[in-house]
């Protein structure tokens, strides 16, 4: 049904969401699993799946060991880390830099190991993980994971499945370094401490869309981090008629900065097209409680 005037989308038909992110049904092990949908890249229309609805410190010094000693996801060796400081835990994931896998990058200060229990969290998904690189920059170490999905070999295209990897790596970091949870969305339910800032949506939702080229233009999202959220977007965006060809997910903390190629019949958005999507992701993501009801 098309929306009212009063919600500042375009005039053309765009069909309402209706959803509930507080239930929080994504998440592997803390929350429950979602099911497998159609939904997926290049392109995406009229798929959608029947999807759970959701979802400065003293500076005295110390050695620390950041979990107990059976968790293969902490640093093995001790470190000189300031105990007032929690550094903000970083999820990236990658559809753009490699044609053939799905890139994960994940950092939380110095303070992960080798992530053995991560990787086999995301091989119970059906995933084919390996282990890339680990880069150091100053304090913080980057561990890069290259997955594909097992009973194809190609990368993961489906939404869902790329919420699920975001979620299991979150809920992970809680499991065994919950001092992330005063850094993370998901720790104002699930952590031990939560987060002391909280974000206004509306003030911390940032939307544009940008050329690049001829056939496909840059959406760029910043918002709120929260369950669900990416497949929320990428329905937000297939409701319109837009299609997505590919995604740089990116958690950072509390805030979720997300980049998707989109396109409109294989061409990129014209300015009309842009200021109608943007206006309804604005909307949608400002409401992340919008009910069944509420029109």
């Amino acid at each position: 049904m098309a929306l009212a005037n009063s919600l500042l989308c375009s005039s053309s038909s765009f069909s309402q969401i209706h959803y509930r992110y507080r239930d929080f049904n994504y998440a592997p092990q803390i929350f429950s699993q979602p099911e497998p949908s159609s939904l997926a890249f290049s392109p995406i229309r009229n798929k959608f799946s029947e999807l759970g609805n959701g979802m400065s410190g003293f500076s005295k010094k110390k050695n620390i060991v950041h979990a107990s000693a059976n968790d293969l996801n902490a640093s093995a060796s001790s470190t000189s880390l300031d105990t007032g400081s929690v550094p903000i835990p970083v999820v990236l994931i990658d559809q753009d830099s490699d044609s053939d896998a799905t890139i994960v990058q994940l950092s939380f200060g110095d303070r992960l190991g080798a992530l053995i229990n991560t990787m086999n969290a995301l091989k119970d998904l059906g995933l084919d993980v390996a282990k890339g690189t680990v880069l150091t920059e100053g304090p913080v170490k980057q561990t890069k994971f290259f997955i594909t999905r097992l009973d194809s070999g190609r990368k993961v295209e489906d939404p869902d499945m790329l919420e699920r990897i975001r979620l299991t790596i979150i809920n992970n970091l809680l499991k065994y370094h919950p001092e992330s949870s005063e850094r993370l969305a998901m720790g104002e339910a699930f952590g031990i401490k939560v987060p002391e800032k909280k974000l206004d949506v509306d003030i911390a939702t940032r939307v544009h869309v940008k050329e690049d080229g001829p056939k496909r233009s840059l959406l760029c999202i910043e918002t709120a981090d929260r369950p669900g959220l990416l497949v929320e977007i990428i329905k937000v965006i297939a409701d319109v008629n837009i299609d997505v060809e590919s995604a740089e997910i990116d958690t950072e903390g509390l805030i979720a900065k997300d980049k998707f190629h989109v396109s409109y019949r294989g061409a990129s958005l014209n300015s009309s097209l842009s200021q109608g999507l943007v206006n309804c992701l604005r909307y949608y993501l400002g409401r992340p409680e919008t009910d069944t009801d509420s029109y």
